[in-house]
């Protein structure tokens, strides 16, 4: 088919590349428009917008879709499907309806739960057991499209924030080329119940509160990594957590209960396993101690 794809970071990447593979022609590559980024503030494409360069495709990167223009040159592309991975612009109904046989998402979550921006972490987050991606036929409306195909895939205590977007976005390049093969497929709306949003992720929900119980923190530390992190203070200093796990203790939440950086909560305890002080690299605890000792009684926090 002739397919227009509409991505942005680096989980759509497979998913393109998954239809190029498969025989597909890509017509044209959409993305958000470069932007300026780390140290001298450097303009960065895009990952999807760098490899559709690599690959000599099409490429544009308008900031809006809403203007008769716009439309005009979605249009004339003359597509059969439209693919969109994580794009983050809102597709307007005419561009919608363009393609012969309309736009398609892949949405890492088991719709409907977990419609909108970061499903990957707010499923952790809420403590589920599964999580999963849904190849959707796109509306109008935030991810309330009918559902063409799905998989699950198990939440554990070893499951990490760059774990799951990693394993999804893989199952999902695979799903969506055999979802779209015959170019005929079945979709099923979505159930009226069980519908929750995953909000944008802010930088600011980073902040530990250890007054909140052990397990909801951990969860938390995970979910969260490696992007937006989580973080405390130690003595002034932000010190990152990016390792922890559940252990017995009580104490006033925040207060370091033990010499190896056992750390009171709400309920329970969090033992730091590994962790990052301002203007030091990533170690373990043990390596963090042998230089800083943190004596029992030290309070965290903002």
């Amino acid at each position: 088919m002739r397919i227009i794809f509409m991505g942005t970071p680096d989980f759509s990447v497979p998913c393109l590349e998954a239809l190029a593979k498969a025989g597909h022609e890509i017509v044209a590559v959409y993305s958000q428009p470069p932007r300026k980024s780390g140290r001298g503030h450097k303009v960065q494409l895009s990952p999807v917008q760098a490899f559709a360069e690599s690959k000599g495709w099409l490429t544009r990167h308008p900031l809006s879709l809403k203007s008769e223009e716009e439309q005009q040159a979605f249009a004339v592309l003359d597509a059969d499907l439209a693919v969109v991975v994580a794009y983050g612009l809102i597709l307007p109904q005419a561009i919608l309806d363009a393609p012969r046989l309309g736009c398609i998402n892949v949405h890492a979550s088991l719709l409907p739960r977990w419609r909108g921006a970061a499903p990957i972490q707010r499923a952790m987050e809420a403590g589920d057991d599964k999580s999963g991606v849904c190849i959707m036929q796109m509306d109008k409306g935030l991810d309330t499209g009918a559902v063409i195909a799905r998989c699950e895939t198990d939440l554990t205590d070893e499951t990490t924030g760059q774990s799951l977007h990693d394993l999804l976005s893989t199952l999902g390049a695979d799903l969506l080329v055999k979802s779209i093969k015959t170019g005929e497929w079945r979709s099923e709306p979505q159930d009226a119940e069980g519908i929750t949003y995953a909000h944008k992720l802010e930088k600011s929900e980073g902040q530990l509160d250890f007054s909140q119980p052990a397990d909801v923190l951990e969860r938390k530390i995970r979910a969260f990594f490696p992007w937006p992190g989580t973080s405390t203070k130690l003595d002034g200093k932000i010190l990152k957590i990016l390792q922890a796990s559940i252990v017995e203790g009580t104490g006033k939440p925040g207060e370091i209960l033990t010499d190896d950086l056992v750390v009171a909560c709400g309920q329970k305890a969090l033992k730091l396993e590994r962790i990052q002080l301002q203007g030091k690299g990533a170690m373990t605890a043990i390596d963090f101690l042998r230089g800083n000792p943190v004596p029992k009684g030290t309070e965290l926090g903002n």
